[in-house]
Parts: structure tokens; sequence; C-alpha cells
């Protein structure tokens, strides 16, 4: 359910083998292209051999944080980018990315999405040695080990890079540069997305392959879990981690359910047609006798139109979307949050009036959103009300970049499928099996991150770790 699960972040990595290139502007387009992964911050980092590095970050969507600022400000044929979402770190201009700080008479820049679960650790056997941090988040953790490996045990970056993936545990996906050198480095089981492109001779990372189309750039492939990539004699070169194994991965479902624009592919899947395929699936679930097929706009759109093909009943726009609502604030009364929810839906009622819908949306997470969704909807007289929903119940909480709800918040966690129809008060309710999912997505099972879902987590968590306390918002 949109406005419930948030994505952490998107990133983008450029290498340009001329030098006089300015290659800002498309990060920045890039970073347009992802912008869904991340609304809280974003910035940029470039350098030039002649001029050096140079970095700008800000609060707010893209287009404001660069709005006073000349994107031409940041010249350099080698940029990365990111735009952020918080779920390690509170939501402030110090943990904006990309992290600076000096490496080896120059600089360290990185962009990261993921989380470390155990960086809290990771972050006192640091502070222990001397390391002062400017913010609360994981990834300026990365930073200062890769400076540690470096200084004090002499290891060049690819070394460096070895030895800290071999310390974390959690989910990465890292845009780094070194003096002017690009690197990109998917975590061993690839719980987060990375790909590669090429645009007229220069590389593009990106967490999306949406991100390549804007720029027209042509995809090459995904990073491999557990690959290191750079570039030498303006050839992409790669490292494999003494830790990758392929017997292991871990993709993270929701990026086909949720996160992930459906023009974009990951890991050689389309996105569109897995959720196409969520609504056919639904079907075979769920052969509800309706009048017409309605989706929560707007990332349940293909899995409802799906549907629609699949069962033959007419697909509806029953939900308009303002598109010009960006996140709003907490309200201080129950009125007012009610009015926040209208402000970004509103229904039509004379597509719904006296039909028999169903409903589709892709998730329930706290169920709040949904029964104030389902309010609105039934102002508008349908005869009845079915409820279909393209992921299984979420009855854990994600350790690896998704800011979810605890599990005393997760409504799944704490009631069946009945009683929460009851307290939506609809006239069925139907959830995606986990099976029926997988065979979605088409991707094996052993391959899936499925821990919210199932509780079997990809990695081993700290004994400490706490579900209450370690979403920081």
């Amino acid at each position: 359910m949109q406005g419930e699960i948030e994505d952490k972040c998107g990133i983008v990595g450029i290498h340009s083998k001329d030098a006089s290139k300015n290659v800002s502007s498309f990060v920045y387009y890039c970073l347009y292209a992802l912008q869904h992964r991340g609304q809280e911050s974003a910035g940029i980092a470039t350098f030039q051999q002649e001029k050096g590095l140079a970095y700008y970050c800000g609060m707010g969507l893209i287009t404001d944080v660069f709005k006073d600022y000349e994107i031409q400000n940041l010249s350099g044929n080698m940029a990365i980018g990111h735009v952020r979402y918080s779920t390690t770190g509170q939501s402030r201009l110090e943990n904006s990315q990309p992290f600076v700080t000096d490496f080896d008479d120059g600089f360290i820049a990185m962009a990261h999405n993921g989380d470390i679960v155990n960086s809290e650790e990771l972050r006192n056997e640091l502070i222990d040695e001397g390391y002062e941090f400017k913010s609360d988040t994981d990834s300026e953790v990365i930073c200062y080990m890769l400076k540690k490996e470096h200084y004090d045990n002499h290891k060049d970056i690819i070394d460096a890079i070895e030895a800290v993936s071999a310390k974390l545990v959690g989910s990465y996906a890292l845009v780094i540069l070194v003096n002017g050198d690009l690197y990109g480095v998917r975590d061993p089981m690839g719980i987060k997305p990375l790909a590669i492109a090429e645009r007229n001779g220069d590389y593009i990372l990106a967490s999306e392959t949406v991100a390549f189309d804007v720029i027209n750039a042509k995809y090459i492939r995904d990073i491999r879990p557990g690959e290191v990539v750079y570039f030498e004699n303006e050839e992409i070169a790669s490292h494999m981690l003494e830790i990758a194994d392929e017997s292991n991965l871990s993709h993270c479902m929701f990026e086909y359910v949720y996160f992930a624009r459906p023009d974009s592919t990951i890991d050689g899947i389309n996105v569109y047609n897995t959720r196409l395929n969520i609504g056919k699936q639904l079907y075979k679930l769920y052969p509800i006798d309706a009048d017409v097929i309605i989706p929560v706009p707007d990332s349940s759109i293909p899995a409802a139109i799906g549907y629609s093909r699949a069962s033959g009943i007419p697909y509806g726009e029953g939900l308009i979307k303002n598109r010009y609502v960006g996140r709003t604030f907490i309200m201080p009364t129950q009125e007012e949050r009610e009015l926040a929810v209208r402000l970004k839906l509103n229904p039509i009622k004379q597509a719904i009036k006296g039909k028999k819908i169903v409903l589709i949306d892709d998730s329930i997470v706290r169920g709040t959103t949904s029964k104030q969704l389902l309010d609105l909807v039934k102002e508008a007289e349908p005869a009845e009300i079915h409820f279909l929903v393209g992921c299984p119940p979420v009855i854990s909480p994600c350790y690896y970049g998704v800011a979810m709800a605890t599990k005393k918040e997760l409504i799944a966690a704490n009631y069946s499928v009945e009683e929460i129809r009851e307290q939506l008060e609809i006239d069925s309710l139907g959830y995606i099996t986990l099976e029926a999912l997988v065979e979605a997505i088409g991707m094996p099972e052993e391959n899936l991150c499925l821990g919210c879902l199932n509780e079997c987590y990809p990695t081993e968590l700290p004994e400490n770790i706490e579900a209450e306390t370690y979403y920081k918002p």
C-alpha cells in the first residue's frame, strides 16, 4: 500500500573516458527517473582531474534540491548520485548522500542503497579506534571501514572492499568515487539491484534500468551478486568477492511487487510482466463475479490489467490520483488526516456506484491506509467491494532497507485474513499466496528474500536487534 512502505534509496554512477566532459546533468536525469526510490534528500558528487571533487546535497525532491543550484557547477567526467528515503539514520541534511570524506591525500565519495544490520557494532568499533561520525547512517560506517582497511592495513581499494564486505551483514548496492576512479559493488546475495549500461563510450551504473532509458543508454547487464565493477583502459573490469556464492542468492521480492518502476528490468525479469502475472495469479485464486476491475494507482495498475485480461471483466479507472501531491506532513487531528488521504486519491463515483468491484492493491502493511481508502470507495456506493492484494500477508519487519512497520503494527502479524476483512468492512479479501507470487516473478523461491513474509531471513540478525527501535524516522 502506497504510503505504508518505502524503499531506502536510488543510486547512480557515471564514468566517462572524456576528461573534458561534464556528466552531472546525466546523473541528474537518472536520479529523476529513480525519484520513486526516495524523496527525502538528493545529492551529486563529481570529479574532474583539474578541478577535483565537487558535490552538493539537499533535503527534498531532486527538483527542489537543485532548483536554485546550477547543476553545471558540478563539473566532472566522473560522478555519482543518490536519492534517499531514510531507514537507518534520521531524515536530516547530515545523513544525505553521497557521503564524502578524505582518503589517501584525496577523497572518497559513496552512495549506498540498503541496510547493514550489524552497523551499530561496526560503528562502535570505529569509535573506539578514534573515528568521529557526523551522521548516524550506516553508509558513513562503510566509508570509514574502507579508510581503515586502506590506511591501517595498507590495502588497495579492491582489497579494502573485499575486507570490508567480509565484515558487513545486510544489503548493499554501492557506487564509490575514489580519487577519480568509479567502483560499483553489490552485496553477495544480490538483495539490492544494480545494473550497468553504456552510452557513447561512457559507462553508467544505476539501481534500475529505467535510469538508462531516460538518457538513451544501452543496458549491458546486471552487476552480479558479490561483484565489484570498475574501469580500466575504458573497459569494464570485474572482481568477484571471496564471499560471493551464486547458490545463496536473495533478491528482494518487493522490487517486483512495489518498489521498482514497471518499466524497469531487474535481474533479467521485467517488472511490468511480473505485475501482469500477479493479476493473473489473483484471478486463478479468486475468480470473482464482478462488474469492473479497479487498481489503486499507480503501482497496482499492471496487476489490475492482468486480472482483467484473465477474467474478461472490464478494467476501469475508479480512483484518480493527484500527481501533484508530494509527501504530506503528519496531521494533528483525525479529520485532517482523512483530508490528506482525500487529497491524494479521489473516487470516480459514476464508475463505482451500484457496481460489484474488484479493487486491487500491491500490499497491506499496517492496514490504516487501506481502511481510509476503502472508506472513500464506500462513499461512492458500490454494490460490492472485493479487495485483492498482490503481496502475501506481511508478518515481520524488513531489516535490509525497507522502511516498514514494527511487528506489533503489522496488521497481518496480529489478525487473520477474516479478521482483517471484518475490520475493513468489505465483502471479501484475498491475498496472493507465496507460491503464486513466486510463480508470477518467475524466479526460484530460494533466490528471493521473503523474510517479511515467512520470517526466514537471508542473514543472521544481531541478538540485540529490535524491530521496534530499528527504524529511526
